[in-house]
């Protein structure tokens, strides 16, 4: 890992350097299962080498292939912001609005958010998911009106989410922070005596590899305790 550059952004590459190394650690009795699935779950959520660093700083050379120092690769924003510009399909006009009232509404999977998207929850409660979804451009806009209702935002690790909402005997929570290249989301509105959500998980995809690689590891377990 490097200490000079904590704030570069990782490769898909660092992260599962990192995970072979936890590998390591967890056949060679450094870290129990428990420890190893925390550490592997944190090495897929990291977007930066300072997050990766700690995953690894205790353990032994021996235990990173003989490296545990040894830097990562530093490749930079380049790659990720080519992945962001394939779903920043500017001139689609994408999706504008939802409608929860006295019930619920859902928008994910593969989908276009448009530059302005109307949210409107009135007792009932809503989702909108872009871990999947593509962006009409680099910047959208999510106007919600919460009344005695809420709405949940769900966005992908590296898109920044600025809340500027108003809360009423409600609340809107904080915006995160997001990465070069990635879409800006702004969240503005007014909760009445409802909320708004905002929540970063992995894509499908990456939470359906995480759930093979322990799946795979706990079965490499048991066959070396069988061979023992």
């Amino acid at each position: 890992m490097t200490d000079r550059l904590p704030e570069l952004r990782a490769a898909d590459s660092d992260r599962e350097r990192v995970a072979e190394i936890l590998r390591d650690a967890l056949a060679e009795g450094r870290i129990d299962m428990p420890e190893f699935e925390e550490r592997l779950d944190a090495a897929y959520r990291a977007r930066t080498y300072g997050e990766l660093e700690p995953l690894t700083v205790d353990l032994p050379a021996s235990a990173a292939g003989g490296g545990a120092g040894a830097p990562l690769s530093l490749r930079k924003e380049a790659g990720t912001a080519a992945v962001w510009s394939e779903r920043i399909v500017s001139g689609a006009d994408g999706s504008s609005a939802a409608v929860g009232i006295m019930g619920g509404f859902q928008r994910k999977g593969r989908w276009t958010i448009g530059r302005r998207f109307t949210a409107v929850c009135c007792m009932g409660g809503g989702e909108i998911d872009l871990r999947e979804a593509n962006f009409a451009g680099p910047e959208v806009v999510i106007n919600v009106w919460a009344i005695m209702g809420g709405v949940n935002v769900v966005v992908p690790p590296g898109v920044e989410v600025d809340v500027r909402g108003l809360g009423i005997m409600g609340g809107f929570e904080d915006g995160v922070q997001g990465e070069p290249g990635a879409p800006r989301v702004i969240i503005r509105g007014l909760a009445l005596m409802g909320g708004v959500g905002v929540e970063r998980k992995l894509p499908k995809e990456d939470r359906q590899r995480l759930k093979e690689e322990k799946r795979r590891l706990k079965e490499e377990r048991g066959l070396r305790k069988e061979l023992d």
